[in-house]
């Protein structure tokens, strides 16, 4: 799991690579308030649950980053972002994988979340559970 601040330096270094089509962060929650058990409803004071800057935008951790899923256009991207990686993970491993990992045609929810005419680049990023949107950062 990535801190914040590495996280925030990886997000910025991956977003100025050409040939990103979509990028997504996953990892476990970082809920404001305690979701279940005894303490439920109370605060729920983490360290991770920053805000931090990407591309010029502001975004706040919903999720402590676990694992980024890119969408690139074309193979020399990959090389440039594992290039991106090599720089910046120097003291622990990382793992780059390669493959289809996005989902590239609308499911229902994708449908019922955003109706026929979804964007595609919001295609397979949809929670239903969630009321606020994905933040999209645009290069």
């Amino acid at each position: 799991m990535l801190g914040p601040e590495t996280a925030e330096r990886l997000l910025n270094a991956v977003v100025g690579v050409p040939g990103i089509r979509r990028l997504m962060v996953n990892g476990p929650g970082l809920p404001k308030t305690v979701p279940y058990g005894p303490a439920r409803g109370k605060p729920n004071p983490n360290t991770n649950r920053k805000t931090i800057t990407v591309g010029g935008s502001d975004v706040d951790l919903r999720v402590q980053v676990g694992m980024v899923t890119i969408e690139v256009t074309d193979e020399a991207t990959i090389e440039e972002i594992r290039t991106v990686c090599d720089r910046i993970f120097t003291q622990f491993p990382y793992q780059l994988q390669v493959g289809q990992f996005m989902k590239t045609q609308a499911t229902l929810v994708d449908y019922a979340k955003y109706g026929p005419d979804a964007d595609e680049t919001m295609i397979g990023l949809v929670d239903p559970k969630r009321t606020d949107v994905p933040v999209m950062i645009q290069h």
